[in-house]
């Protein structure tokens, strides 16, 4: 079962996530709360695999609270919100976010993505991804924010899966385009995640984008 903690603010949004969560045979919704404050401390209390946290709440908004969580290793987090902006977006993902979806979700995918994110691959709006895709494209002479060092760590084999993460492949994509078993990749990320020091995969896309790899 993938035990989930639910933070959102909106009382009847919280009940709709709530239902479509407890929907899912493999998912178990072991908390609710109403702000950020009780969705760090409750995690800390239950130790759940997920918390869906929404972006703006009172107390403690959801990229603090996300921080927090992520930081003390206390479970992957898949942000959920009505906002697209780019300093929602950044300001998640910087904070440890596994993924990042947008209250529009259908049900379904709402569900696939507490999948994916469980299963430790990142996951990222469509229409969000899109945007982050533009938002480099249209910058090519953006500023490097990111250090070109912390990449002399990692193998060729390394580089090119990061590569690939900064496009947003999944394990399953970046096997076929570099001919290796998925196995393979999931190996390679776990490495260079772990030379980079970054909780998620998608802490590495953006790494990836800011670096131009």
């Amino acid at each position: 079962m993938i035990r989930v903690l639910v933070a959102e603010d909106q009382s009847a949004v919280r009940a709709g996530l709530v239902l479509i969560l407890r929907s899912a045979p493999d998912i178990e919704v072991v908390g609710e709360v109403a702000d950020g404050e009780r969705a760090v401390a409750l995690a800390r209390e239950l130790r759940p695999d997920l918390v869906l946290m929404d972006v703006q709440m009172p107390r403690l908004d959801g990229v603090s609270a996300t921080r927090q969580v992520v930081a003390e290793g206390l479970a992957d987090v898949l942000v959920l919100t009505t906002f697209d902006l780019d300093e929602y977006v950044f300001g998640a993902l910087r904070a440890g976010a596994a993924g990042f979806l947008l209250k529009n979700t259908e049900a379904k995918d709402l569900i696939t993505a507490v999948r994916t994110v469980a299963g430790g691959e990142g996951i990222v709006a469509p229409a969000v991804t899109r945007r982050l895709i533009a938002e480099f494209a249209a910058k090519p002479t953006r500023p490097v924010t990111g250090d070109p060092a912390v990449l002399d760590s990692l193998t060729r084999r390394e580089r090119e899966v990061l590569s690939c993460l900064g496009e947003g492949l999944s394990n399953a994509d970046i096997g076929r385009r570099l001919d290796m078993a998925e196995a393979t990749v999931k190996t390679h990320v776990s490495r260079l995640l772990g030379k980079l020091e970054l909780r998620s995969r998608v802490q590495a896309a953006v790494l990836a984008q800011e670096l131009g790899v």
